[in-house]
Order: C-alpha cells, then sequence, then structure tokens
C-alpha cells in the first residue's frame, strides 16, 4: 500500500502543473485584465466591461499617449508601464507562470491585487463558511440517503419505491439556486412565511448570547443553506445506497444466511450492510469536495454568505489572478488529496481491497 500511496502522489506534481499551465493560458486570452479593471476605473468608467461594450464613461482617444489598453488612452505612458512593473505584467508570461509556481511550492500564494491582503488570510477568513455548507450538507445527505436507500432496496418494486423515487427525481432536477429562491420566498421573509433569516452565518447580536443561544443561532442561520445545497446530493446518493444493496442481496451468501435461519435484520446489517456500504462510505470524501466547491459559488451568492465560493466569484470578476490561481492551487491540490483518502476508505471499510495488485 505503501508504494501505491508513493505513486499517487508523485502524480500529483504533474497533474497540477497541467492544472495550472491550462488556467494560466486561459486567462492570458481573456479580456479585461487587473490592469483594465483599474484603467477604467481611474478614467471614471466603472467597469472595465463597461468600456468594452461602449457603454461606458467618455475616454480621451486623442491622447498622445499610445496604450494598448481600453480606457487608458488618456493617462500617461509612464504611469501605465510603473503600474505594470508593480503587478509584474512587465516580465513574459512564462517567466511569470514558472515565478509563480516557484512562490506555490514554496506556499507563497501572494498578495490580492485589490484587497491589499495575503490570499492564505482571505482564504482562512471565508474558509468557515465554505466547510460549513459543504460538511453538513454531506452529513445530512448521508443520513438521508443511506436509511431511505436501504429502505428502498428491501422493498423493491413496491408502492413505497415507486412513489419516493418519483420525490428523489424531482429533487434531483430541481437547480439548487432554484431551490434556494423557493426557500427564501417560502421561509425567509419572502411572499409567505419569516421563519428563517434572509442572509448571514450569525445574528448581528451572536457575541451577547449564551453558549446555546450561540449554537441555536448557528443553526438558524444555516438551515435553508444546507437544505439547498444538499438537495441534489441525497437523490444521488440514495439511488447508489439502493443499488448497492440489491447487488448484495441477490448474491448467493445471503441465500445462505437465509438458510440457516437467520432473521432479515441480521442478514442485512449483519452481513449485507458491510459489503453494500463499500462504495458508499469510501465516497464520503468525493462527495463533501463536491458539494464544497458544487454547490458554494451560487448558494452562498443567494444567502449572502462570505465563503470562498462568492470570493471565488468576486476574484474572477475583478481579475484579482492571486486569488484565482492561489484558490485553484489549494483546491486542486486538496482534490487529488481528497482522490487519495477515496482510496484508503476503500480498504479501512474492506481490508480484502489491495491497491499494490493495481497498474497505476
Amino acid at each position: 500500500m505503501g508504494a501505491y500511496i508513493l505513486r499517487r502522489l508523485l502524480l500529483i506534481i504533474p497533474t497540477l502543473f497541467g492544472i495550472m499551465l491550462i488556467n494560466f493560458t486561459l486567462t492570458q486570452f481573456v479580456p479585461g485584465g487587473p490592469i483594465e479593471q483599474i484603467l477604467a476605473r481611474l478614467e471614471g468608467s466603472g467597469d472595465v466591461f463597461e468600456t468594452i461594450s461602449g457603454g461606458g464613461g467618455d475616454v480621451d482617444l486623442g491622447s498622445e499617449s499610445d496604450s494598448g489598453y481600453i480606457g487608458g488612452r488618456g493617462l500617461p505612458k509612464e504611469f501605465i508601464e510603473d503600474l505594470e512593473k508593480q503587478f509584474g505584467f512587465d516580465k513574459p508570461a512564462h517567466i511569470r507562470f514558472f515565478n509563480m509556481l516557484w512562490n506555490y511550492v514554496r506556499f507563497d500564494f501572494g498578495e490580492s491585487y485589490f484587497r491589499s491582503v495575503s490570499v492564505i488570510d482571505l482564504v482562512i477568513e471565508k474558509m468557515p463558511v465554505s466547510i460549513t455548507l459543504g460538511l453538513w450538507s454531506t452529513l445530512i445527505a448521508y443520513l438521508v440517503s443511506i436509511p431511505l436507500g436501504i429502505r428502498k432496496a428491501v422493498r423493491d418494486g413496491s408502492n413505497f419505491d415507486t412513489w419516493t423515487s418519483g420525490l428523489i427525481i424531482m429533487a434531483y432536477a430541481i437547480p439548487g439556486f432554484l431551490f434556494a429562491i423557493l426557500l427564501l420566498v417560502m421561509f425567509a421573509g419572502g411572499t409567505y412565511w419569516q421563519i428563517f433569516p434572509l442572509r448571514g452565518l450569525t445574528s448581528e447580536n451572536f457575541d451577547d448570547l449564551s453558549a446555546l443561544g450561540k449554537v441555536a443561532d448557528y443553526f438558524w442561520h444555516i438551515a435553508l443553506p444546507v437544505i439547498a445545497s444538499s438537495i441534489g446530493g441525497f437523490a444521488t446518493l440514495t439511488l447508489l445506497t439502493k443499488n448497492s444493496f440489491l447487488d448484495e442481496i441477490k448474491k448467493q451468501y445471503v441465500v445462505t444466511a437465509k438458510a440457516k435461519g437467520l432473521n432479515e435484520s441480521r442478514v442485512l446489517y449483519g452481513h449485507v450492510f458491510r459489503n453494500a456500504m463499500l462504495i458508499v462510505i469510501a465516497g464520503f470524501p468525493s462527495l463533501f469536495i463536491g458539494i464544497f466547491f458544487g454547490g458554494s459559488i451560487i448558494i452562498e451568492t443567494i444567502f449572502s454568505l462570505d465563503g470562498l465560493g462568492r470570493l471565488g466569484f468576486e476574484a474572477t470578476v475583478a481579475r484579482d489572478y492571486p486569488v484565482i490561481f492561489g484558490t485553484l492551487f489549494a483546491f486542486g491540490l486538496l482534490g487529488l488529496l481528497v482522490g487519495i483518502l477515496s482510496d484508503l476508505m476503500y480498504v479501512f471499510v474492506d481490508p480484502r481491497i489491495d491497491f499494490e495488485k493495481r497498474e497505476v
């Protein structure tokens, strides 16, 4: 197992290099870089995209400055060159790329262009919100999906199985952002009831509350975001659990156990459960990362939660490259490590699995 883990760890290096190279290359062709963002604001356009589309403020196109930046033609050329040097854009693209990689190897992710805060500090600041959504959504998905999936497998083909399958398909088909808006309209002061808060992770008087009050306030605020982010995940997990149990129930050892006189519960939870839950339990890290990355942007934006998803979206719009590439590197590394952790979970659940015999 040690050799297999070592091979997987070594494969992280070229994989991360490829991820960073592709994304860095793509950004070179995207209009509205950080320099253009700053120049557009200085020219009074407000946003570089308004200038590109022709909706910005008046720009002095007749200036002697021959800058290639849209929105920077009315500013001195020396100022623009100094700005490029300050941000490191005076160097060729390949030099900037390898300098960035060398810094990342030393876990130096730089400083945000527009916030004057280090990327690591920003990520640490926003991390609790995204971890809250990812962790609770994953736990709820498992707590609902496993019992429901087992029940559906035992009663396969019954009316219960039919109508729950319909509900599951409907839940899977509803986009997370649409369900989040529905929850806001229904339960957060929209058209109907104001049961839950509209935004934020805690109340303004959170520090003045008792320990029990803080816990209650915390769960009060995260209830709707967690439900919205977990609605699609539990549908997939339920069907996966059902199919896993159905495959195991039909095997010979189950027939033998029943022939020995064991009751259904003993057969189901004493013999079938461990084998059927192998793929479900081992997939916990991957499901957590999927919810953590996939649903956080829209959910955090709708519920006004200041997490990593919203940070990444704002950095992309503002072309804040240190934040974009720093978080991309950290998340890419985390995702690759989680892949290894998933394999270790397989071995933990079923020690008979031996990845050493597989060819990588």
